[in-house]
């Protein structure tokens, strides 16, 4: 094991690299409460699986054990780095979805103002935000789709990217194309989960405020609340089980997404 790291240790250096970026933007392992060992010990441990794998030939003679200490080769672990950040980056935009789709109608059932710190998504969010995204969480890691990114997107991303794709790329602009038509389509992935409760929610706000109007002495307003929330949890609980699939549809269009990226960006097929 010592052996085949050391005589391959700049690419296994740069994979390194690229696996700890990764996690540090990863869902999940880039929470404050990992710590930066552990992250490091299974950064480590991932580069020595996927190095048989890995595929440095574009980068000619900096793979030579004499070219490490160079400036040549601090830029292509720059470069490696920027990778394993807009891979983890676009997994977050995944798990954002359905953190917005928690947003949506929170407003509605009056959960606006309880807004606390996620330790998932790294930022203050409702607590249906919240409630989502630990639903999503779940189904990430008990349907396998950590193995799948891993084993997928990850060993792909190496047969496929390297640090000049991203110097290639500044004339095509894929990437920018990608990120942008990814962060439209997660908007309309969390309109399209939160929409049965936010319709029905407007339904129930249109109702009391008609029989306010009509009797305005009964004081509807106050009573509106308590049967939104109500109505909201009962159609959340309902609706589980397709909001699991829709969960799990929205993994593998935004895997698929993330593959047609890499060979995009890398111009090869794997």
């Amino acid at each position: 094991m010592l052996d085949d790291v050391l005589n391959n240790a700049p690419a296994f250096l740069l994979a390194t690299v690229r696996c700890f970026a990764l996690l540090m933007t990863l869902p999940l392992f880039s929470m404050r409460n990992v710590p930066t060992v552990a992250r490091l010990a299974l950064a480590l441990y991932m580069s020595y699986i996927v190095l048989p794998q890995v595929d440095f030939s574009a980068y000619g003679a900096e793979m030579d054990a004499s070219a490490i200490f160079t400036m040549s080769f601090f830029l292509l672990l720059a470069g490696e780095a920027l990778l394993g950040i807009i891979t983890g980056f676009f997994v977050s935009i995944i798990f954002s979805a359905f953190s917005t789709a928690g947003q949506f109608f929170a407003f509605q059932m009056g959960f606006s103002a309880s807004e606390v710190y996620d330790a998932l998504s790294q930022v203050e969010n409702p607590l249906m935000g919240q409630y989502l995204n630990l639903i999503a969480m779940l189904v990430f890691m008990q349907t396998r789709w950590f193995q799948k990114l891993f084993l997928g997107a990850l060993v792909s991303s190496f047969k496929t990217l390297s640090a000049f794709s991203i110097v290639r790329d500044m004339q095509s602009g894929v990437l920018v194309q990608t990120m942008m038509r990814s962060l439209s389509e997660l908007f309309a992935s969390s309109l399209v989960i939160a929409l049965p409760i936010m319709g029905t929610l407007m339904l129930i706000t249109v109702s009391v405020g008609i029989l306010s109007k009509a009797a305005p002495q009964m004081n509807l307003l106050s009573e509106g609340f308590p049967v939104m929330i109500l109505t909201a949890f009962f159609i959340l609980t309902a609706l589980m089980p397709s909001m699991i699939d829709a969960f799990t549809r929205g993994f593998e269009s935004g895997f698929s997404r993330l593959e047609q990226l890499f060979l995009a960006l890398g111009g090869k097929r794997i």
